[in-house]
């Protein structure tokens, strides 16, 4: 599970919590504001991102935004609103957000939304974004790989097929989610491709240390986990 501390802005109750549960899955920690007053009540200095949804009590989205940008210029802000016009896009990055999602939209994608933000430096003063399993740390700030304190070098395929393992914390990750992250469109399903590369991270992951932490469900997929 990663460090990473998420502040949500969102007035809709039953969006919220699917949000926050979500999140949680992922392995993110996630608190709730219900409006803009609330928001900078909060303990904004202890958040890695900032999920705001345009149209809530008091102070709206697009105010929260270019309020914090006054004191906070690097915190990545995403906002999550039902307006799709393109003038509403432009003024909210106008305002200082990095990226906007129009609902309703697919988690997949608000995870995919997250990640990369994470990635261009966001809260690199805060900590990075790491996954731990067992002994096993991922950076995925850094893109860098140890078990045991030692350092594991990956090719691209493999570390990119070992992020997506580490983000599902624990969860069975399908072939299907495998090749759609990892390989492009042009993914040949009926090879047996991802089976080598999992047997290539196991030889570098597994191998040589203990406990084993690459796991396979037939019929089902992979998970990276320290089963007792």
């Amino acid at each position: 599970m990663s460090d990473i501390r998420i502040l949500l802005l969102e007035d809709d109750n039953t969006m919220a919590s699917e949000i926050k549960l979500f999140l949680n899955n992922q392995g993110y920690e996630c608190d709730i504001v219900t409006d803009g007053l609330g928001f900078f009540k909060a303990d904004l200095g202890s958040y890695n991102l900032f999920l705001l949804d345009i149209n809530v009590p008091e102070y709206n989205g697009m105010q929260v935004c270019r309020k914090l940008r006054e004191t906070d210029k690097q915190t990545p802000v995403l906002m999550l609103t039902a307006y799709g016009a393109v003038s509403d896009k432009v003024e909210a990055l106008e305002f200082g957000a990095d990226d906007y999602l129009v609902k309703p939209f697919h988690f997949d994608e608000l995870n995919a939304r997250i990640r990369a933000l994470l990635r261009r430096g966001a809260g690199l003063d805060k900590g990075d974004l790491i996954y731990k399993i067992a002994d096993l740390v991922v950076n995925a700030t850094q893109m860098t790989v140890y078990r045991d304190g030692k350092n594991i070098a990956l090719t691209p395929k493999e570390y990119k097929l070992l992020e997506v393992l580490a983000e599902s914390n624990g969860r069975i990750v399908s072939k299907q989610v495998i090749a759609s992250r990892v390989w492009d469109s042009n993914f040949e399903t009926g090879t047996n491709t991802i089976e080598v590369y999992i047997n290539f991270l196991r030889a570098k992951i597994d191998k040589d240390f203990h406990p084993k932490l690459i796991h396979t469900r037939p019929g089902y997929g992979y998970f990276l986990k320290h089963i007792d």
